[in-house]
């Protein structure tokens, strides 16, 4: 289906970050959600933020591949379809978000 949003498990995404992947980490939330649990090295783009951070998003991202991150993975989605519509290449979202990371990956991560 055309327009279909790569879909990314969390193990795949600590396997990237175990072997120096150089991925960029996208995290959609709030910045009281990232304050309160985030991946290391993720950059905060709060999702409402993106429209008017196209441009500054692309100079960071560069031509790395972007793993979007939220709270259970509406909103990274929601959003790696957008990118993905704007012209972005290789984006996919993290399933399940940063809840199934701290569940399954790093049980230091609070979960909320």
């Amino acid at each position: 289906m055309a327009g279909a949003v790569p879909q990314i498990a969390v193990q795949d995404v600590k396997s990237k970050l175990d072997n120096g992947e150089d991925v960029f980490l996208l995290d959609v939330r709030t910045p009281e959600e990232y304050e309160t649990a985030h991946i290391d090295g993720s950059h905060l783009f709060p999702m409402d933020e993106i429209p008017s951070r196209l441009d500054e998003l692309r100079d960071a991202i560069q031509s790395r591949p972007v793993i979007t991150i939220c709270h259970h993975g509406v909103r990274s989605h929601n959003v790696a379809a957008a990118l993905l519509q704007r012209g972005f290449e290789d984006v996919s979202s993290m399933s399940r978000g940063i809840d199934a990371w701290s569940l399954e990956i790093d049980d230091s991560v609070p979960r909320y």
